[in-house]
């Protein structure tokens, strides 16, 4: 049985210039001037052949975006585009660097991303939330004046602070005064780790960071030791499936160690982390889950409710998607 496309989801895991359908860039690109020859694919898609190439079309597909307007024309698309497929909540990453790169105000930056929300939530039901990161890869300094300037610019959107960029450059502990300031100030963490590097990635992340939630962490499978403290800590996973074999993580979603974290106690949640560049969406993760590991719609909803609990939105906000999950009931068989 096919996976109800109404199944209520929630994405814990997208970077919102990641999510910019690159229709969207071509005509910002135009708007405003920006040379964007060699990003595409004859077929239309975004050019990149392995991760860092990945990271430097990610960065030139983020730069078209120079105003407020332009912000609030992305979340409310990638917002509208998921509530079309059950998506009830997401939390979108955003960065204080690619605004500075890209010389718009953090505060219009910030300010057009919750515009777009605002439009999404009253046209379409679907609440939209944002975490601040630091990009790993710009350097500790550059991660203290990112971590600055968030904390300058609280919104009530703004629920929580995170780290992604280049996993390989680096060591965690070098950004800990940076995380340390987030901590200090009330919001929950979350930390890429365990994607393009291995186990120790994660176990360096959890040993220096006070972190709720690891963004991707999948090849913690690869240290059975690892994998036992994530599910007796109770750290949950923001797991994209699709990133990941597009990525060449793994060779097939078969081989996916998704089913087999979860089997061992971890908390996995489903996301999408940049889904045109990988061909993705949220909702065809979870059908393509579903799919590949032949789970029925209890188990894929069991997803979302780990989600849930994970989300760094407030309590009032968490009953109120609490209630839209219960209320959820599958089609009857036949």
């Amino acid at each position: 049985m096919p996976l109800p496309s109404d199944l209520p989801k929630i994405e814990l895991h997208c970077h919102i210039e990641g999510a910019a359908p690159p229709a969207l860039v071509r005509r910002l690109a135009g708007r405003h001037g920006i040379d964007v020859s060699g990003l595409f694919t004859k077929d239309g898609g975004y050019a990149w052949t392995d991760f860092s190439s990945f990271l430097a079309a990610y960065d030139r597909a983020a730069q078209v975006f120079r105003s407020a307007e332009d912000f609030a024309d992305l979340a409310e698309t990638y917002l509208f585009a998921s509530a079309a497929e059950g998506v009830i909540y997401t939390e979108v990453f955003i960065s204080p660097d690619h605004a500075r790169r890209s010389g718009i105000p953090y505060a219009d930056y910030l300010g057009g991303l919750a515009e777009g929300m605002a439009r999404a939530e009253a046209g379409h039901g679907i609440i939209g939330r944002i975490i601040p990161l630091i990009e790993r890869h710009f350097g500790p300094e550059a991660a203290h004046e990112a971590v600055r300037t968030a904390l300058a610019h609280l919104h009530p959107r703004v629920v929580g602070f995170g780290m992604a960029g280049d996993e390989r450059m680096f060591a965690v502990a070098d950004f800990a005064r940076a995380f340390a300031l987030a901590h200090e100030a009330g919001l929950p963490l979350t930390c890429h780790a365990g994607e393009v590097c291995g186990a120790a990635s994660v176990a360096e992340v959890i040993d220096a960071l006070p972190v709720r939630r690891i963004g991707h962490g999948v090849r913690a499978i690869e240290d059975a030791a690892l994998v036992r403290r994530l599910a007796e800590e109770g750290i949950v996973l923001e797991v994209c499936p699709g990133s990941n074999v597009a990525l060449g993580v793994y060779p097939r979603l078969a081989d996916h160690p998704l089913i087999r974290l979860r089997d061992a106690g971890v908390k996995v949640t489903l996301s999408s982390d940049d889904p045109p560049f990988f061909g993705t969406s949220i909702g065809r993760e979870y059908a393509a889950i579903a799919e590949t590991f032949a789970l029925p719609p209890g188990e894929m909803l069991a997803f979302t409710q780990t989600a849930l609990d994970a989300a760094f939105c407030d309590t009032a906000t968490r009953a109120r998607l609490q209630t839209r999950l219960e209320g959820w009931r599958p089609p009857a068989a036949g």
